[in-house]
């Protein structure tokens, strides 16, 4: 009874490499054997291994556009409402709207907006602040930070079995294969 409950907390395999080259490759071998949830630690950016992993997400792009425009546009109606709703000011015969003079506060009202509107949407996104995931509780994760990489394969993924999962990770000459579960 105990290991079924132990079996469910298993939250993944991790495989260890000492460098960017071997990661990369193994990333690709394991998106070429149908993983589709999976994830990679690195000390800095490698190139090319978002595109393997599969991990490209455009949806900030469009919270920021979406935002700048409703920034933009109540930047514009409020400063239509004041000049010509709220307290008209007829100066000189001109117009009570004169739109060009609207420009530069309904541009800066639409950059603020996107700014904004782009990082809540960045941390909703990535689910942040996360003081706790447990991806943590992986041996030698303290280290990816300085010269480790590590690719994760979760056990949510569809494919994901324990025995054969391993068996594939170790295939790509790992230093090492372990599992994760969160405490």
């Amino acid at each position: 009874m105990r290991s079924a409950s132990k079996a469910t907390s298993l939250y993944g395999l991790v495989a260890h490499y000492e460098s960017p080259e071997e990661i990369l490759v193994a990333a690709r071998m394991a998106r070429e054997a149908g993983y589709t949830k999976m994830d990679a630690f690195t000390p800095y950016m490698v190139e090319g291994l978002a595109e393997e992993l599969r991990s490209r997400d455009d949806r900030v792009t469009w919270i920021v556009f979406g935002c700048g425009m409703v920034g933009a546009a109540l930047g514009f109606l409020l400063q239509w409402w004041v000049s010509a709703v709220d307290y008209p000011m007829n100066i000189g015969g001109r117009p009570d709207v004169s739109w060009p003079s609207f420009i530069p506060v309904t541009f800066e009202c639409g950059i603020l907006s996107a700014a904004l509107g782009g990082l809540v949407g960045m941390l909703m996104l990535n689910g942040l602040p996360l003081p706790y995931h447990p991806i943590f509780e992986a041996p030698g994760f303290e280290r990816v930070t300085r010269d480790r990489f590590i690719l994760c394969i979760e056990s949510a993924d569809p494919r994901f079995d324990a025995g054969e999962t391993r068996e594939f990770l170790e295939s790509t000459a790992p230093e090492g294969v372990e599992e994760v579960r969160p405490k």
